[in-house]
């Protein structure tokens, strides 16, 4: 006879149980949706925690080019040089730091820097530090931002097969605008209540400790002073923001669409 056998709120079956192998058939069919639900849960899960990720890559990303630099540097306020440089020095010797991060070139394309005087332009210290940070961003932007926006693109893609995961997907990426938002806002706290703690565990977090410090009168300094460091952390806060309320914006108007 016939034997009804429950598989969830959506999924009804009906099973001819001939020496039980109806039933272990319709178990192994169970156990099946739990597995793809836990797979779909998992990619929900996975969409959530990228979404900060990916969006601080890209808004740092956008800050990382000259124009940006000429912007900084144009500021009224912006302080000036207590060892000298003027407008026009800063914006000729900032960008060789800038590109020094992106390009494939050595250290020695900042080691062969000079000063009109021909004194060399960064010290030991500070190339040993500029090597670090080379490449810490490239190992972002050369192997974590792909890998992780490739694992994105396709839990997008399996999450679109069906309008049930389409669901799961707009809630995905919503959640992940929120829980990014929460993030900055709780960053931004730290920035503006105490900017010193914030600036040295977040140096401390990925380089060893002491060689990121640096005498005012060494070049990094004073081509990018602190004020230069509290508006790009603003600046990357303000873009990232701005990115997860589009996703939110875009998840919300897609769920009003198909209702």
């Amino acid at each position: 006879m016939a034997e009804p056998v429950y598989l969830g709120d959506d999924v009804y079956f009906v099973f001819v149980a001939v020496g039980g192998w109806g039933t272990d058939f319709a178990r192994a069919l169970s156990l099946k949706r739990v597995l793809d639900l836990i797979g779909m849960w998992v990619k929900i899960i996975f969409l959530t925690l990228a979404v900060p990720v990916l969006l601080v890559l890209i808004s740092t990303r956008l800050l990382i080019n000259d124009s940006y630099l000429s912007i900084e540097y144009h500021k009224a306020d912006f302080p000036p040089d207590a060892y000298g440089f003027t407008l026009d020095d800063r914006l000729m010797y900032a960008p060789y730091a800038l590109h020094y991060m992106l390009n494939d070139a050595d250290i020695q394309y900042l080691g062969d820097l000079k000063f009109p005087d021909g004194k060399p332009f960064y010290n030991e210290r500070e190339l040993q530090h500029m090597a670090d940070v080379k490449r810490v961003t490239q190992a972002a932007y050369n192997v974590v931002f792909p890998v992780l926006l490739l694992l994105f693109a396709g839990a997008i893609v399996m999450l679109l097969s069906s309008a049930d995961r389409r669901v799961t997907l707009r809630q995905g990426l919503f959640g992940g605008g929120l829980l990014t938002i929460a993030l900055i806002a709780l960053l931004a706290i730290g920035v503006l209540v105490n900017w010193d703690t914030f600036f040295t565990q977040f140096h401390e977090l990925f380089f060893s400790n002491g060689s990121w410090q640096f005498y005012y009168s060494d070049s990094l300094i004073r081509l990018y002073p602190v004020r230069f460091w509290q508006d790009a952390a603003l600046t990357i806060g303000g873009l990232t923001i701005g990115g997860a309320l589009i996703l939110m914006a875009g998840s919300w108007l897609w769920a009003r669409r198909v209702r």
